[in-house]
This record gives structure tokens, C-alpha cells and sequence, in this order.
């Protein structure tokens, strides 16, 4: 068995399509498709985009035959497994609406997991749901007693009989799946995405983003139920009819050098990843590795789903420079579910542009001032390049009105990648989308003429005094002690005793030994208090502690209810201690 090869056949077609269903039929007449890789790195499925075509059309008839209404939404517990394409492609032919549903289950949160997964499918009203074997028991779970056609996995649905109709694919203003936002959990916000709408996005990505040719390559261990990884790697490679190859996100986090060894030795040109997983991959590498390593195609190494640090990443390049990769291909993006994928590129072949501005000026002021120079109070932020064509942004004040050049403010877009709404939630829809079209991002940013910059989530901005902290800002600061684990921080204030807001650190740290912890507390706070000027509550927790988003991202909203709830507890359990030693007395 050999991996898919280049497109040696097909003239590359970005644009021309009514929906998927047409977009998978052009490149089903090439040689290209998916490839999927074990936890060792062995070529374990490979999947061509023809293979593709008539799975999907077979298992599409099968849902027909089930009693699928046009339009019924579909849950697939998306594992990095070509059972999820099988469905998501089944799902176009059928008119049918799939919904990716997250396949992560962190240690000790088996509940939490069926919990987040049975409300999903409850938002969105589904009528079938389908997982990998590895996941059929928390489906199991999830699925009683919500009213479904079938819950079942590959297998089952194998064995369904086939109806003999004529396919009515999804048309261009029908939904073309529905997109998870990576922080649904108690409150699940599905984003209805059309199929002009994906396909539009699709091509800006192909043609002015990435500059697909038929030379490149995917490889990919992003997850399937977050965008990145559903139109990043299974849909932007498809509408450029180019192969690609996956390792599961598991098997990353556990050996993330694999990654970097099916880079090698396929000759990889487009990959991605937050900031977090080139970090990884710098602490796990040998001498060894590096030397085996040709990374010299790897053209675009594009970084975003969060605020991006540069530090980590230029440590990467170092390491890997003798490997051939070039830092240059460091691509910056932003973007978001509710916009499909991506909303700007940075340019191609000019690796990362770090703005390096006034932090003291800009808490006081929100002017984003460029530095002179002075390292104790200055703030770095990546520059995210131009918007994609489509794209028009604004940056405006809490009043609504425009801000000028460097000035932080609300990052709202407007374009035809945005989507139509969340599903089945007018609420939600319209506290974020305005009447004429225009997205409240929920991000906080500012233009450097036609470029963006993100600064921090709106709802994470901390306001100590009048002054606005980015709460990224004193995570860095932070990592940079020994013995904090680099993305194992989370800021966020909490309102105190005297009702004035109180900044608060949690440090994830394997230190034990009481002397090295207040040794991290003390330094930690006399970084941040060099800096910022402020004091900071330090909270040290054990490694792999702080809650993460479906998608892999800290979720500081939830790192804040933990803490809190915790300071709770320990508050009673005080209480009951000295109500306990008066009894006594």
C-alpha cells in the first residue's frame, strides 16, 4: 500500500462549484486523496477522493433508505478516521446536514465528554449520530433518550439497505454542515454554514492565501471537529485536488516528532498548527531527529487559532534550521468558525513580522505606540497580515464608533465567508451579527493600515485600575520562569475584597518541593510587578490541570470558574475545620 501521489492529472479548479458534492466529484477524476497514519507512523488507510465518491454515494443511499428527512442533521464523532469523510461527503449527496462532534475525552472527564456531546446533539436536533468503535460506549451514553433515527457506528450502518434514488445534493443557500464553535460547552453554539459560503471561503484560501499549485501537499494532526482541521485539511485540500496526510491528534500529543518525520519523508509543503504544537515539538527533539529531517519543502507553517507568541516558534526554526526548514515559512493567519476558516494571511515566504509596541501607553491609552526599545515595557504581537479579498474589517470603541490606525478596539468583519447565523439560535446570532452583515468578532485588535493585529479576547481583557492587561501579556511573562510549563498558565481577574479587581495567575508546575514553589511564586510576581506594576494572586496546580476547549485552546473563562469554585471549597473546608477545633475546645 503507497500514499496518494501529487496531482499529476488535473488541472488545479478553485472556483466553478454549486456545492461539495461537485467539488469532490472534479477531484475524483484525479489520482489525489487521504492518507492516514497509525500511532507509529505506518501508512494504516488510504482513502483516494474516487474511493471517496462512491463510499459517500453508497452510504448516502443508505440514509435515504433509513428515513432521513432533507435538511435532518447527522452527528459524527469526528476521529482522525476516514469514517468521519465517508459520512461528511454521504451527508452532501443525501441532502443531508453533517455536524462534527468532538472526539477528545481528557483523563477522569468521561462525563463531562458525553455530557458536551449530548448537548450538542440536543442543539441541533439530530436524527442520526454515528462514531468510530473506539468512542461507541460514550455514544451510547450520550443518545439515551433523545429521539433518533439510529445511533451506530460504520458497521451498523454498513449493513442498512440501499434506495434506489436520484441524489438532490445541498444547493448553494442550504447549509453545508454545521461548525461547533471550540468553546461550546454548557451553552453549544452551532454555526450554519452555507455552501456558497464554504465554497467561497475554500477558494480565497486556495488562491490568495496559500497559493495552492499542483506541487503541494497537506499534513495534518488537527482534529477534525474544529475548523481547522474540517477545512484546513480535509476541504481546502479537496477544492485543490492535493493529497493529504494525517496523524491523529492523540498520537501527536504523545509523539509529536512523527509529525514532523511524515513532513520528512513525504515531502510535505502545507502544515499547521497553534503555537503550542511547534513548542512541543522543539522540547521533544534529538540532535538525532533534526539530522534525519528534510524539511526544505515545507513552504507554509501556518500558526494561529490563538494569540500567537513568537518566541516559542523562533526556538522551532532555530532547532530545525539545520533540517532545512526555513523560518520564512512561518505563516501568521486569523480567523474563526463563524467565518468558515481564515480571514487574513500574512504574506507567503516572509516568515513571522512581530510589532514590538509600548505596553505601558497602551494600557493607559489602547494606543498601540511602537517601542523604543525599552524590553521591561514592551508588548510583541504577530502581525496577521491583509484580510482575504472578500473581507472588509473595522476596529471600533465600546460605543461603536471607528478607531484610527493603532488603536485597540473590537475587531468587527463583514464578507460573504461569514456565516448565516448560529443554528436554531436567534439570540445568540444576533448579539454577534448586525443587520447589515457585520460580525463582532469577540476579538480585540488594531490596524497597521490594511494589516491586523490581535491583541486578546474581549471577555479575558483584564482592568486593574482604569488600565487595560492583556491577559497573554503576563502568561509569557510567566512561562519564562523555571519550572512553569510553557502554555501552562492562565490570567484572569476576580473581583476582591475591597470590590477592586484582582489579577490572578494559575501556574501549572510539577515542583513538589515547598522551597522551588515559592521560589516560582516570588519570581513570577516580581516579573509582573516589574512590568505591569500591579500585584498578581499566584494559584501553582499540577501539570495538565487547566481546562482546554474542544480545540485544544486554555480556556480562561473555565480556568477562572475552577479557581474560584476551589478558593470556595477551601473556604468552607476551613470554616468546618475551626467550627470543628471550637467543639472541641
Amino acid at each position: 500500500m503507497s500514499p496518494t501521489q501529487k496531482n499529476h492529472k488535473l488541472p488545479v479548479k478553485v472556483t466553478g462549484y454549486k456545492n461539495l458534492v461537485e467539488v469532490l466529484e472534479y477531484a475524483a477524476q484525479g489520482e489525489t486523496g487521504y492518507n492516514f497514519y497509525d500511532g507509529r507512523g505506518h501508512l494504516s488507510t488510504v482513502l483516494s477522493y474516487s474511493e471517496l465518491r462512491d463510499d459517500a454515494m453508497v452510504l448516502a443511499q443508505r440514509l435515504i433508505r433509513l428515513g432521513c428527512e432533507r435538511g435532518a442533521r447527522v452527528g459524527i464523532i469526528a476521529e482522525t478516521d476516514p469514517m468521519f469523510h465517508r459520512f461528511f461527503f454521504a451527508c452532501q449527496y443525501a441532502g443531508l446536514i453533517p455536524v462534527a462532534l468532538p472526539a477528545g475525552i481528557q483523563l477522569g472527564a468521561h462525563g463531562a465528554y458525553v455530557g458536551q456531546v449530548r448537548r450538542m446533539l440536543k442543539s441541533c436536533g439530530a436524527s442520526v449520530v454515528v462514531a468510530p468503535a473506539t468512542h461507541s460506549k460514550f455514544m451510547e451514553e450520550a443518545v439515551q433518550g433523545l429521539d433518533l433515527l439510529m445511533a451506530g457506528t460504520q458497521g451498523d450502518f454498513d449493513a442498512l439497505p440501499v434506495a434506489d434514488v436520484e441524489f438532490e445534493p445541498l444547493g448553494e443557500d442550504e447549509p453545508a454542515y454545521l461548525q461547533y464553535t471550540s468553546g461550546s460547552t454548557s451553552f453549544p453554539r452551532g454555526v450554519e454554514i452555507t455552501q456558497k459560503t464554504v465554497l467561497n471561503n475554500l477558494m480565497e484560501i486556495a488562491r490568495y492565501g496559500l497559493k495552492l499549485t499542483a506541487a503541494d501537499r497537506f499534513v495534518s494532526w488537527l482534529p477534525f471537529y474544529h475548523d481547522m482541521g474540517l477545512v484546513g485539511f480535509i476541504l481546502v485540500p479537496l477544492i485543490g485536488q492535493l493529497s493529504v496526510d494525517y496523524l491523529g491528534s492523540r498520537t501527536f500529543a504523545m509523539r509529536p516528532r512523527l509529525w514532523l518525520k511524515l513532513l520528512s519523508d513525504n515531502g510535505g509543503t502545507i502544515s499547521s498548527a497553534p503555537t503550542f504544537g511547534y513548542a512541543l515539538c522543539a522540547r521533544r527533539l534529538r540532535p538525532s531527529d533534526v539530522e534525519s529531517y528534510d524539511l526544505s519543502k515545507w513552504r507554509a507553517a501556518c500558526v494561529g487559532a490563538e494569540r500567537i507568541n513568537p518566541e516559542p516558534l523562533q526556538e522551532f526554526a532555530d532547532i530545525l534550521r539545520a533540517s532545512g526548514f526555513d523560518e520564512k515559512a512561518f505563516v501568521a493567519c486569523y480567523g474563526m468558525a463563524e467565518c468558515v476558516l481564515a480571514t487574513s494571511f500574512a504574506p507567503l515566504d516572509r516568515g513571522l513580522a512581530v510589532d514590538v509596541v509600548d505596553r505601558v501607553l497602551m494600557a493607559e491609552t489602547g494606543e498601540a505606540r511602537p517601542s523604543n526599545g525599552n524590553t521591561v515595557s514592551t508588548s510583541e504581537y504577530v502581525d496577521c497580515g491583509k484580510l482575504l479579498p472578500g473581507f472588509e474589517f473595522l476596529i471600533l470603541d465600546d460605543n461603536g464608533v471607528e478607531l484610527e490606525n493603532r488603536h485597540c478596539g473590537n475587531i468587527y468583519l463583514k464578507g460573504p465567508s461569514v456565516m448565516r447565523g448560529y443554528y436554531r439560535d436567534d439570540k445568540a446570532t444576533s448579539a454577534v451579527l448586525t443587520d447589515d452583515g457585520w460580525l463582532n468578532t469577540g476579538d480585540i485588535g488594531y490596524r497597521i493600515d490594511n494589516h491586523l493585529v490581535i491583541t486578546s479576547r474581549s471577555k479575558d481583557v483584564i482592568i486593574i485600575k482604569g488600565r487595560n492587561i492583556w491577559p497573554y501579556d503576563l502568561e509569557v511573562l510567566a512561562q519564562r520562569t523555571g519550572g512553569v510549563k510553557l502554555g501552562g498558565v492562565a490570567a484572569f481577574s476576580v473581583t476582591g475584597s475591597s470590590l477592586e479587581e484582582q489579577a490572578v495567575l494559575v501556574v501549572e508546575t510539577r515542583e513538589k518541593d515547598p522551597a522551588s514553589r515559592q521560589h516560582i511564586i516570588e519570581e513570577v510576581s516580581r516579573s509582573i510587578h516589574a512590568h505591569f506594576g500591579i500585584n498578581v494572586l499566584i494559584d501553582l496546580t499540577p501539570r495538565g490541570t487547566l481546562p482546554r476547549t474542544s480545540s485544544g485552546k486554555l480556556s480562561r473563562s473555565q480556568s477562572k470558574q475552577d479557581y474560584l469554585a476551589r478558593k470556595t471549597l477551601e473556604g468552607v473546608e476551613r470554616s468546618a475545620a475551626k467550627a470543628g477545633e471550637k467543639q472541641s475546645a
